[in-house]
Parts: C-alpha cells; sequence; structure tokens
C-alpha cells in the first residue's frame, strides 16, 4: 500500500496483530488486538495515533483487547462483524461493503467458516483474512460448516495472485508439515516446507501471497473448483487429527 507502513506484533502464543500505519501522519489502523500491552507498547514507542480497529471475527483471541485499548484512545472507532458487537465493535460490516479509513477503501469480504460472521478486509493486494487462509492451510471449521469454509476459500482464490495475505497466526511450519507427509510427491510442497524449516531455526516467519499458495495450499487448490469439495472435506478432517512435530 502506498504511503503505508505494515507492522506485524506478535501476541499469546502464536498470534499476530496487524498495524497499518499512514507514513506522512502516523495515523494507525489496528486488526484484530487479542491482547493490548505490546500493541499500546509499539504504539507509544512508534509516537503512533490509533484512529480505527478493524475485527474479523468474534474469538477472544481477535477481540479481547479492544476494551483496554478503547479506554487508552477513547476517540477510536472499532469496525467488525455483528458476531463481535458484544467486544465493542461500534460499526457493524457486512460483505460487499467498501469502508474508506486513512483514505484507502478496504473491501469488507464475507468469509465464514471458522465462524458463522467471518470478514476479511482487503486493500490495495493486501488481505487480512483472520483465521480463513493460512499459509498452507484454513482455518478450522465452526460447526462442520465446511461448505462456507470452501466457499471462502474459493472467494480468495479468485483475488488477483499478487495479493498478500496477512494471517491472524503462525501456522505455516505445521501446515506444511501436514502437507509434506501427507503429499510427499509434490515438489512445491517439499521444497517450501524446507524453507520453512530453515526459517524457523532462525526465528524468522514468512508472509505468503496468493500465488505462492496456489503452488503450495491445497486447501486452496481443492477449493478453486466445486467438484473439489469432497476432496477439502477429507483433507480438512485429515488436518483436524494431525499432531505437529514441532
Amino acid at each position: 500500500m502506498k504511503n503505508i507502513n505494515l507492522i506485524s506484533v506478535p501476541i499469546l502464543i502464536d498470534n499476530y496483530v496487524w498495524i497499518i500505519v499512514n507514513s506522512y501522519n502516523n495515523k494507525c489502523i489496528i486488526i484484530d488486538p487479542g491482547y493490548h500491552l505490546p500493541i499500546i507498547k509499539i504504539i507509544k514507542k512508534l509516537n503512533l495515533i490509533p484512529k480505527y480497529i478493524l475485527i474479523t471475527h468474534k474469538h477472544l483471541d481477535h477481540v479481547i483487547g479492544i476494551k483496554k485499548i478503547k479506554e487508552k484512545f477513547p476517540e477510536i472507532i472499532t469496525f467488525g462483524p455483528k458476531e463481535a458487537i458484544k467486544y465493542g465493535v461500534d460499526h457493524i460490516v457486512y460483505g460487499g461493503e467498501n469502508i474508506l479509513l486513512l483514505k484507502k477503501y478496504f473491501n469488507v469480504l464475507s468469509t465464514p467458516g471458522h465462524t458463522r460472521g467471518h470478514v476479511s478486509y482487503y486493500c490495495e493486494n493486501y488481505l487480512f483474512c483472520g483465521d480463513t487462509i493460512f499459509s498452507g492451510g484454513c482455518g478450522k471449521i465452526y460447526k462442520k460448516n465446511y461448505i462456507s469454509m470452501f466457499n471462502s476459500m474459493r472467494k480468495i482464490y479468485l483475488l488477483p495472485e499478487e495479493t498478500i495475505l496477512c494471517y491472524s497466526h503462525e501456522y505455516t511450519f505445521c501446515n506444511l508439515q501436514f502437507l509434506s507427509i501427507n503429499f510427499p510427491k509434490i515438489k512445491e510442497i517439499i521444497k517450501y516446507y524446507n524453507l520453512i524449516k530453515y526459517l524457523k531455526r532462525k526465528n524468522f516467519s514468512l508472509i505468503s501471497n496468493l500465488k505462492q499458495e496456489k503452488k503450495i495450499n491445497l486447501f486452496l487448490k481443492f477449493s478453486s473448483k466445486y467438484e473439489f469439495l469432497n476432496n477439502f472435506i477429507q483433507l480438512r478432517k485429515k488436518k483436524d487429527k494431525f499432531i505437529c512435530k514441532k
């Protein structure tokens, strides 16, 4: 995004909070604040001016920091789906909306599956996707609503290939471990898994993009055509039983 800096703030065990900063005036947007202290610390350190919060879904590790951030910055405005309104959402957003924040349009995508009301935010080839898609995987599915997640992944598949995926958890290593064990003959998966193992040893993570995910993320590949629905469901069920060896 032009004139914008993007900051990822690690919180809790493996969550990311994203902060979008206007480099001209230091005004910023906070996405999915699951814990307030690291966020407030970064804001103070960088002299940021928080203006908005964007929420993707209602789970506590994405919303529990809203209250404390609002207490500290009472003028901040929170946008999010109806399911998160009790946690401090001021304006409910719906799929298909465009909201103008920091002179940037954010297209709200309805991406249910992980929760019934999950949304994602697309802005200038950046997708803030919460717990819908991860590198090499997709989110856990709410009440076996596989079709909703399948359709959400298909919606993401149709975005421009240069789209950068800003997901809310660091699951890449375990996702690629699962895929490499179950699909050892897919060279792109094995190659990427080896890269992720190397980066993990260096305590470094990697933001992915849609072009890369189309090569290695079978949840995304299966959702590219409707006849792959059964493959998608079986793969998700298998992943639910997988225990990652870290």
